[in-house]
């Protein structure tokens, strides 16, 4: 029984680590946002998103700060291909609202062109 009561304390400890290392790269990433330094931040990002990986509701804020800093690094089409990617992944989050609010903002500063899309129909002979 002390095994198994062990064992147990054991496993949640290592569940809670997990996630306050995953909060510490995310918090960390965000200070160096603010800092500027972009290398930094996907470091950071890249750390946490090795710790997210069996919790997905994570991936689109990780992928929103992502794309904020290749956008700083004046990075654009990497910047809205990340922000593509969190639309069409999560389309109803709010993080999906955010990336189609910063794509607008590339657009109107000429960053980004958005794809036309033209429908054809079969011409009947």
């Amino acid at each position: 029984m002390r095994t198994l009561a062990i064992l147990f304390l054991a496993t949640l400890s290592v569940g809670c680590s997990s996630r306050s290392a995953l909060d510490r790269h995310l918090d960390a990433a965000y200070t160096h946002y603010r800092n500027g330094d972009c290398d930094k931040v996907m470091l950071e990002l890249s750390q946490a998103e090795r710790r997210s990986r069996p919790r997905d509701n994570l991936q689109p804020e990780i992928s929103l700060l992502r794309g904020q800093g290749l956008e700083r690094q004046g990075l654009f089409v990497d910047a809205v291909e990340t922000y593509r990617f969190i639309q069409a992944r999560y389309p109803g989050s709010e993080y999906a609202f955010r990336g189609r609010a910063r794509l607008e903002t590339l657009r109107q500063l000429g960053h980004y062109q958005p794809e036309e899309r033209v429908v054809t129909h079969p011409v009947k002979p």
